[in-house]
């Protein structure tokens, strides 16, 4: 029997939105924009209109986001006409997406090449090489007065010191690739700017790629290098591709964690003191920090590959989906009382490193980071206090990793 018109649900096209467009803007740091408080629980599935033109399907409830991430229905091909982009984006990042725009099977051959050097016990045996980071750091902080910028003083140096000594990059390099990835995170530029951000980046990876080649080394990139090759993978860009990702998110999630977290226990003291009066809830406190700031935020779209029902929405073949990390983390039947940021809260259900086959593969490294950094900073520098209120401070906006372009601190 032949459907009625009206018994055929709308497309995508044919929804209306009264929602404005999309990306939103977070008023607070560690909260969801405001937009979502009518849709998490209530609209878990609302179409939105892009601030780069076309319309997407914006899911935010934690189950909802779960199934969109754990379902092979929802495709992460970001060849695909329909996947939905967010900020200016160069042709280069649809066509060479590394990991994070494979599906399987290819996903989970390239995934294989890199999971095995962040395993647990690799993560542990690297806690040493963390903790020297970040007591220089501070030493050098203290050395220099009472008073610093958190980001350049801390925040980036530690991971960046720690990912580009395990893929074996030289020290001298990391102003360069920091100039490249903030061109390319940079969601206020052009697509034209990302895409020499991008370029320049992988430039230099190649080289490195190409020294490692002819001389390997005892890193993790060398060894990759040669895995690739023993595995008969011959694809010279999805390697610098892949090389690409270690780098960046390597680095930037962390670095962006470290200022906006140490924000967040400065905002609000009496967690602060839980944590400096019992070490043994900074395991606690990191994750509790993930689920509140959730930047990757923007990160987690997909392509629906075929029709599926979710959310009492049939979202139809070709139809981009935006999975809200930050939806999922502040959804009242998943955590009790979301908006209270609670160190003592249990368990790791948020999907702040995502969930499914494309979970973060480095989230033990830079969990690991964290709880150095956080365990570390406020016992060496008591006083540590903002000298610039919240709603001051120069956020990264509509940035694939939201953050904080500076944090200054005295002490």
């Amino acid at each position: 029997m032949t459907p009625s018109p009206s018994d055929v649900p709308p497309t995508l096209a044919e929804h209306s939105s009264d929602l404005p467009p999309f990306p939103f803007r977070r008023g607070c740091p560690y909260a969801p924009p405001q937009e979502y408080e009518g849709l998490i629980t209530a609209r878990p599935v609302a179409k939105v209109d892009l601030a780069v033109g076309g319309q997407a399907w914006l899911v935010t409830g934690y189950d909802e986001v779960r199934t969109v991430l754990n379902d092979s229905r929802f495709s992460i091909d970001r060849r695909h006409p329909g996947f939905p982009y967010i900020i200016p984006t160069p042709p280069q990042f649809k066509t060479n997406a590394s990991l994070l725009g494979m599906d399987a099977p290819e996903h989970g051959r390239y995934r294989k090449l890199v999971a095995a050097e962040f395993t647990a016990r690799r993560i542990r045996d690297m806690r040493a090489t963390v903790q020297t980071c970040v007591d220089a750091c501070i030493d050098a902080m203290v050395a220099q007065g009472d008073s610093a910028d958190l980001v350049p003083a801390l925040s980036l140096p530690v991971p960046t010191a720690v990912i580009t000594e395990l893929l074996g990059i030289p020290a001298d390099e990391h102003e360069f690739f920091h100039s490249c990835t903030r061109k390319m995170l940079n969601g206020s530029a052009t697509a034209k700017e990302r895409g020499e951000g991008l370029l320049g980046l992988e430039a230099f990876l190649d080289r490195q790629i190409t020294a490692k080649e002819k001389d390997p080394g005892e890193d993790l990139l060398s060894r990759v290098v040669v895995r690739f090759r023993e595995a008969g993978l011959t694809d010279r860009a999805e390697l610098v591709s892949m090389a690409r990702l270690l780098l960046v998110a390597g680095h930037e999630t962390s670095a962006n964690m470290i200022s906006l977290g140490t924000l967040t226990l400065l905002q609000h003291p009496e967690q602060l003191e839980l944590l400096t009066s019992d070490p043994s809830l900074v395991p606690g406190a990191v994750e509790e920090l993930l689920r509140v700031l959730s930047l990757a935020d923007l990160s987690a779209n997909r392509v629906a590959a075929e029709d599926v029902e979710i959310g009492g929405v049939l979202i139809r073949a070709g139809e981009g989906v935006i999975a809200s990390g930050i939806g999922a983390n502040f959804d009242p039947t998943a955590f009790e009382n979301p908006t209270a940021f609670d160190i003592r809260r249990p368990g790791r259900r948020h999907v702040a490193f995502g969930y499914g086959p494309h979970l973060c593969v480095g989230a033990d490294l830079t969990r690991l980071e964290l709880e150095v950094v956080f365990g570390t900073l406020f016992t060496r520098l008591p006083g540590l206090r903002a000298l610039k209120p919240v709603d001051e401070l120069p956020y990264k906006d509509r940035t694939i990793i939201y953050g904080v372009h500076e944090m200054p601190v005295a002490w």
